[in-house]
């Protein structure tokens, strides 16, 4: 792209109160953005408001600076992590976007913008912000096994859900051998490809750069502002085959994905949990509505397989793998202590009363239980029992 249509692209996204659909209508009408802008204000008025002609024609404040940082990022090198700018119509442009119904004017791509070819076949993780130890692990756990299956998993680079979901993806990928012939993971972000948040997860977006992609339909600079991450969780779906809900309360905006998702025609999946935990209630919500209900990857995999044509291996099931990211707890399933514990956070007063354990012992059996992975400590003084033990 050369330097005076990128300029005119980004006139385009910062004209106010012009939006994509009409853009998508300017563009149809004239070609370039270019084209746009060497029109009348009469002969725009027959397309657009007379507010909108006159914005169209004014150029933005800020759009020289933006440009300028723009052409700089773009000619910037950093290894084998390649950057772009793909407007509509551009090869680059995933076609999977131009059928949801706001396809975003650009996207600023950053990563292995070499792979794949074709496009992949990508399911999306999505989920609570603050999760519980066995829904993070969860969705590490699947995230792994879709990575070896060679799918590509699409996240929002998030606390929580989501950043369990990209590194159980970059670990599988590696672990299957498959990072170098598919992106592993893909985060699509709600800022400038030049910010990173939250800032704790700079590390993980260097290396989804590395072995994956990074996305953001927001111009470099953009600060993590409330709106755009609901607003960016339509292209998370859109790029997506299907969306797994690992965890989320009914408020969460893992359940806009969702819908968005649904409202796509795409695949909807969300593991249950307890009845007790409110992060569970969005995905119960989600069932009640006609979600798939999963317990393993493979159900994800044998729903998706007809539109995959198949995919490659078959990663052992959850139960099956001594060495899941769930947790080691199989190694105790005849402790009575693990029994006493159930499957709900419980506290320690409830656990004395069930076991008929002295406080000290059941201490000492809880953190012996913590170490191998088969229970997790809550906040609250909460203890509860991991993944299949």
């Amino acid at each position: 792209m050369e330097r005076d249509e990128l300029a005119a692209w980004l006139r385009l996204t910062l004209t106010p109160g012009v939006g994509n659909a009409t853009v998508r209508k300017l563009l149809a009408a004239f070609g370039l953005p270019q084209a746009v802008f060497a029109q009348s204000e009469q002969t725009l008025h027959q397309l657009v408001s007379a507010q909108q002609a006159t914005a169209l024609l004014d150029v933005p404040a800020g759009l020289e600076t933006l440009a300028e940082r723009t052409w700089h990022w773009l000619e910037e090198t950093n290894g084998d992590v390649q950057r772009r700018v793909a407007t509509l119509g551009d090869a680059a442009y995933p076609v999977s976007l131009l059928h949801i119904e706001d396809p975003p004017l650009l996207l600023y791509l950053m990563g292995q913008l070499a792979l794949p070819a074709p496009a992949p076949a990508a399911i999306a993780i999505v989920g609570s912000r603050n999760p519980t130890p066995q829904g993070e692990s969860n969705a590490r756990q699947f995230a792994h096994a879709f990575a070896q299956a060679g799918l590509t998993v699409i996240s929002g680079l998030a606390l929580g859900i989501d950043g369990a979901a990209h590194a159980g993806a970059l670990e599988g990928a590696e672990a299957s051998g498959h990072q170098d012939g598919h992106w592993a993971t893909i985060a699509v972000v709600g800022t400038g490809l030049d910010r990173v948040y939250p800032g704790k997860h700079r590390d993980l977006a260097h290396r989804i750069a590395h072995h994956g992609l990074l996305i953001s339909e927001y111009p470099l600079g953009t600060p993590p502002l409330s709106a755009n991450f609901p607003k960016r969780n339509r292209i998370i779906s859109g790029l997506s085959l299907g969306t797994l809900v690992v965890e989320a309360a009914l408020k969460s905006g893992s359940l806009i994905t969702a819908r968005l998702a649904s409202e796509q025609g795409k695949d909807i999946f969300a593991i249950p949990g307890s009845i007790h935990a409110a992060q569970s209630r969005g995905c119960h919500a989600l069932i009640k509505q006609g979600a798939k209900l999963v317990e393993s990857p493979e159900d994800v995999l044998e729903e998706l397989r007809p539109q995959t044509g198949g995919v490659e291996g078959t990663p052992l099931s959850i139960a099956e793998n001594d060495h899941s990211m769930l947790g080691n707890g199989q190694l105790h399933h005849e402790s009575a202590l693990l029994e006493a514990l159930g499957f709900d956070p419980v506290g320690l007063d409830a656990l004395l009363a069930r076991t008929g354990l002295d406080t000290a012992r059941l201490q000492a059996a809880l953190l012996e239980l913590e170490l191998d992975g088969a229970v997790a400590r809550l906040p609250g003084g909460l203890f509860q029992r991991q993944g299949t033990a």
